[in-house]
């Protein structure tokens, strides 16, 4: 096993960002921390590759894999740490195979972009608002860290056959999945907001790449995010005050 030193960065970042996952003890707080492109950014300048549409169909499986998590654990009632394999399991077998066959057409990133971000505005209208119970890791960070940095590795060492899905593969959600096993309705519902946050971010460090250089891209696309954070908030904040109050324990 080796790690350069790109590896060593995304793994401090996303062992950082999980492990202040884990002592959150808010749902809504778990879902916000999650959303941060901090992962995002490190993998995007470890690949050097521009932003295509495997990033952006990224997020779709992203998405997937949240609700895979969910819907195994709630539904299917299997174990979490199961649920959290199986779901990580399938992004990483549909990111290899639609990076082997996905034409990289000019076309093709803008359908895809238009595409996801209809799934992600469709999916945050449908999934209405639900309050669940707060929950703060009760292991010692001396503990916690170790664990979480031996699953990011694991995880790090699947890059070459990933490509742009790299950048956006679960590997800050993978810990929150677990951290937030009591709240995951609520995580969930964090997922679709940023899809809308992290499309337009992609396009713009798509558009620019070319003039400014991936540094200068990854600038404009962290300005881009920060715009359109409190706008999509916004959004689901005004899907959740139109939602029914009434929703069964397992509906969707």
């Amino acid at each position: 096993m080796h790690l350069n030193g790109w590896d060593i960065a995304l793994l401090l970042v996303v062992s950082v960002q999980a492990t202040l996952v884990a002592y959150v003890r808010q749902p809504r707080s778990k879902a916000l921390l999650v959303m941060f492109p901090f992962p995002f950014s490190v993998a995007y300048l470890a690949l050097g590759r521009p932003v295509d549409a495997t990033n952006v169909l990224g997020l779709a499986l992203l998405l997937l894999f949240i609700h895979g998590v969910r819907w195994l654990h709630l539904h299917g009632k299997r174990p979490i740490v199961l649920a959290i394999v199986v779901a990580a399991c399938l992004y990483g077998l549909l990111g290899s195979a639609i990076t082997r066959v996905l034409p990289r057409q000019e076309w093709i990133f803008w359908t895809t972009c238009v595409a996801v971000l209809a799934l992600g505005a469709t999916v945050l209208r449908l999934q209405p608002h639900r309050d669940e119970p707060m929950y703060r890791s009760s292991l010692p960070v001396y503990v916690k860290l170790p664990i979480i940095m031996a699953v990011v590795v694991s995880l790090i060492l699947s890059k070459q056959w990933l490509q742009g899905f790299m950048t956006v593969f679960p590997m800050v959600s993978v810990m929150a999945a677990y951290e937030a096993r009591h709240s995951l309705w609520t995580l969930t519902r964090q997922f679709p907001v940023l899809i809308l946050i992290m499309v337009p971010m992609m396009t713009a460090m798509h558009l620019t790449q070319p003039h400014v250089g991936p540094y200068g891209a990854l600038a404009i696309g962290w300005l881009v995010f920060a715009a359109a954070l409190p706008v999509a908030e916004r959004l689901k904040d005004r899907s959740s005050r139109s939602d029914p109050v009434n929703v069964p324990a397992n509906g969707l």
